[in-house]
């Protein structure tokens, strides 16, 4: 097995180091509650010096089916965490994780912490603000609110810091 992103950019790397490190960070990702097979592939892709892979080397990678990366790639792409993209020319798919993967995936939170801010919202009214179970829903809005506030600042907070890091 070769690092076919590696091997693409001339650079030669140990094919067993590559897999232990994307096993242990996929493991750490499981740990946080990523399914597994979405875990490998997410690090498989984040381990590529090019950011993306096909369906066959991903498999072959990571000796897995491509149905098992197919459904790893739907996971992931739900959770913006890869995009897929054509080969030019070729009606094979590539599947990418982009640098700022982290940051898209915790914008596009956003709506869906506001979904959760309506349901609680409704939940305090039907269940009552003065009972036990309305305000604990009420603080869990609270702390929702809080969390949104603070996103957007803390993004701003990252660019910021990204751009002196990293010139971009």
């Amino acid at each position: 097995m070769t690092d076919v992103a590696g091997a693409a950019h001339g650079v030669a790397r140990d094919p067993e180091t590559v897999s232990r490190f994307v096993e242990h960070f996929a493991a750490q990702l499981v740990e946080a509650g990523v399914p597994r097979m979405p875990a490998r592939v997410f690090a498989a892709l984040l381990a590529s010096d090019s950011g993306a892979l096909t369906s066959a080397e991903l498999g072959e990678q990571l000796r897995i089916s491509p149905a098992a990366v197919s459904g790893a790639v739907r996971y992931l792409a739900q959770v913006h965490l890869v995009s897929r993209e054509r080969e030019p020319g070729s009606r094979r798919e590539r599947y990418r994780v982009h640098n700022d993967q982290w940051y898209e995936a915790l914008t596009n939170r956003e709506a869906i912490i506001k979904r959760w801010e309506d349901a609680l919202r409704e939940g305090v009214t039907s269940l009552g603000p003065d009972t036990p179970a309305g305000r604990r829903l009420a603080e869990t809005l609270a702390f929702f609110e809080f969390v949104e506030d603070e996103l957007e600042t803390l993004m701003a907070r990252w660019r910021e810091r990204r751009q002196e890091l990293f010139g971009r």
